[in-house]
């Protein structure tokens, strides 16, 4: 059973969630933070600290949910950007906090269980490269990159060019996600004689 002090700092955060999405750093504030927690302002400066530390935590565990939630499939990477494209569509408030956070310039550093964790998968990227099962033409932090980025690529792209004026329809969501699984498989499919097998055997 949660205490009342972390049940306070939870809803400080779901908080801080909602309205760092909405307003980024800048246009965020506390006092709205704080009243939708229903928790005084000192106390939310006693638990973080001060605005800016709020909006990292935020963004820490944003990140840490999308890890825990979507691991990475080394035996099936498009519909791993199928389930990312998922969470795009179902979290869009936590594609907003990166946008926000480039824009503030503040880093979006992985906290180290998850970027231990993102190492572990990169050497099973690369076992699966070098068994020829994904191309070894990439870097797998590289690889990781593209996928992700293929799988938010409707939801961050400019209005005129994500919607052009069409409804965006549950039939077009499940085209634009279609259409980004296609693109990861046709990224990773491996390339008929794998680079990286003869440097395996040496």
């Amino acid at each position: 059973m949660r205490s009342d002090g972390e049940a306070t700092r939870r809803r400080i955060l779901d908080a801080a969630r909602t309205e760092f999405a909405d307003f980024g750093l800048a246009g965020a504030r506390v006092d709205r933070i704080a009243a939708a927690a229903s928790a005084s302002k000192e106390r939310l400066y006693a638990y973080f600290g001060d605005k800016v530390s709020l909006f990292q935590q935020v963004l820490e565990l944003n990140q840490h949910d999308v890890a825990d939630a979507i691991p990475i499939d080394v035996d099936n990477l498009p519909e791993f950007v199928g389930r990312v494209f998922d969470h795009t569509i179902t979290h869009p408030e936590h594609l907003r906090m990166l946008h926000w956070a480039r824009l503030e310039g503040i880093s979006a550093l992985l906290v180290d269980e998850d970027r231990s964790r993102l190492f572990s998968e990169g050497e099973l990227l690369r076992r699966a490269q070098i068994d020829g099962r994904i191309d070894d033409e990439w870097e797998p932090e590289d690889l990781v990159a593209m996928l992700f980025g293929l799988a938010s690529t409707w939801a961050s792209a400019p209005g005129i060019f994500a919607d052009s004026g069409l409804v965006v329809t549950p039939e077009v969501v499940a085209r634009r996600r279609a259409s980004a699984v296609r693109a990861a498989a046709r990224l990773v499919q491996p390339a008929t004689t794998p680079r990286n097998a003869d440097r395996a055997r040496s």
